[in-house]
């Protein structure tokens, strides 16, 4: 009886597997993820930011408008099959070089040849350049002049964030998109078509493939379209038949077909957006968003010291006085992780970053500093008055250095109305916020007596302490 969940049709229903033809022997010998390579938009997976009919970039390629492009994600997004099928699309010579093998003898070949095409026949030539941000900058600056003059229509992929890896000129003559990480269900689709394809994919085979086994390398590639192909196709030809000669890929053989999926993280892009989540999310009190961004970032092998500063920095700027002990804790958590080090370091982090993302929020503290920085620097300096002075080096007295200081502690409540600035600037404004609540009603009584206190003239005689 057929399954459910499986993918294909029950196997009394399938036609006896064909040989391939040979004009197509040879195509299997290269990986799936080669020969799937989508042919026309309508086949691409993904991307619908860019490529859904109306969007920028489909409109671009089939209006043939297309000049220089650069397209940056992790791998496996579909960089290259989306600069091929530009090239198959608006009828372009494609030629391609690498960040990692090309030279600047290579760039000078491809480029006089394609000027000499653009002169004799009229045909344009796509430039594929893989892994562009590998070149320096004066391999860059080769290609300048003849993207200036349009001899040649650029597409550069990279990795990396073109914005730092790629020289400005190059880039302020190109357009870029980001392409992102296939979701679930679109890897989903593209594996049952590659099971579906007799020619380019494994249709020619006797495969039945549980939805749970797709599913699971959909899910496990993370968003690479590569990685879920190459996995499917070694489940399918690693896999024995069973009694009638179908290759059944369950959960167990697919689970045995991929790696363990390695986080996408590097110093340049993930490293600093992943502790940018993380940190939005404690300020933003999620604790389960900061949780799984603490989570990713200690798969990857984060060195827990720059997690923790984070952590220390986010308690004073984002919880403040809200909840003074989230600074103590979080400066517990940094002593910790760097007394045990990786794995018991995620106990003292994960606590903290509960702690701070379900504490009081408060940036009162944050804020005033930066506004008394901001007239240090601009405004005017302000003397520091008199009675507040230092009176104990020689000749001080006699200046007046000290005189008419209020003792705060000879006064009931220590506390004495005197001016301490010399001006009525306010730059703390406390929140209702947790702890800081009883400080604003402190302080917004201690401010009245402060400002009656500088409408009076100042005494002289007081003690004279400092």
């Amino acid at each position: 009886m057929p399954r459910d969940d499986l993918f294909s049709a029950p196997v009394e229903n399938q036609p006896e597997p064909k040989s391939p033809p040979a004009s197509t022997t040879i195509s299997r010998n290269q990986p799936l993820a080669a020969r799937m390579r989508p042919r026309h938009l309508d086949e691409f997976a993904g991307q619908t930011h860019i490529l859904a009919p109306g969007q920028l970039l489909r409109r671009a390629i089939e209006a043939d408008r297309i000049q220089s492009l650069i397209f940056f994600g992790p791998p496996g997004t579909g960089k290259t099959s989306l600069a091929q099928i530009i090239a198959r699309q608006t009828k372009s010579k494609f030629e391609r070089l690498s960040g990692v093998e090309s030279n600047v003898a290579d760039m000078r070949r491809v480029l006089a040849a394609a000027a000499n095409r653009l002169e004799n026949t009229g045909q344009p030539t796509i430039l594929f350049i893989d892994e562009i941000h590998r070149f320096n900058k004066a391999q860059q600056d080769v290609l300048l002049p003849d993207v200036e003059s349009g001899v040649v229509r650029l597409i550069g992929a990279t990795t990396h964030n073109p914005f730092f890896f790629v020289n400005s000129p190059l880039v302020s003559r190109s357009q870029i998109f980001e392409l992102r990480p296939l979701t679930v269900e679109e890897l989903f689709s593209l594996l049952q078509r590659a099971l579906a394809d007799p020619e380019r994919g494994l249709g020619y085979l006797k495969i039945q493939a549980d939805e749970n086994a797709l599913r699971h390398l959909a899910k496990i590639a993370d968003g690479d379209a590569r990685k879920a192909l190459n996995a499917l196709e070694i489940a399918a030809l690693t896999t024995p038949p069973g009694p009638q000669g179908v290759v059944h890929i369950n959960l167990a053989a697919a689970e045995q077909s991929i790696q363990q999926k390695a986080v996408v993280y590097d110093d340049e892009d993930a490293h600093y957006d992943t502790i940018s989540a993380f940190i939005k999310s404690m300020r933003g009190s999620d604790p389960d968003a900061a949780l799984y961004w603490l989570a990713k970032m200690i798969h990857a092998g984060e060195d827990p010291r720059f997690i923790a500063r984070r952590i220390v920095i986010c308690a004073a700027e984002d919880v403040g006085l809200a909840d003074p002990m989230a600074l103590v804790l979080a400066n517990a958590a940094l002593s910790a992780s760097e007394f045990v080090g990786w794995p018991e370091a995620r106990i003292p982090l994960a606590e903290a970053t509960v702690y701070i993302a379900t504490a009081n929020k408060s940036n009162s503290a944050y804020l005033a500093i930066d506004a008394a920085l901001k007239d240090v620097k601009s405004g005017r300096t302000l003397p520091v008055p008199e009675p507040l002075r230092d009176s104990n080096y020689k000749g001080a007295k006699q200046l007046g250095h000290g005189q008419g200081y209020e003792y705060a502690h000879d006064h009931p409540g220590h506390f004495v109305a005197q001016d301490y600035l010399g001006s009525d600037k306010v730059y703390y404004e406390p929140t209702e916020q947790g702890v800081e609540k009883k400080i604003k009603e402190r302080v917004e009584k201690w401010r009245a007596q402060f400002a009656q206190a500088r409408k009076q003239k100042p005494t002289m005689d007081g003690h004279g302490r400092k």
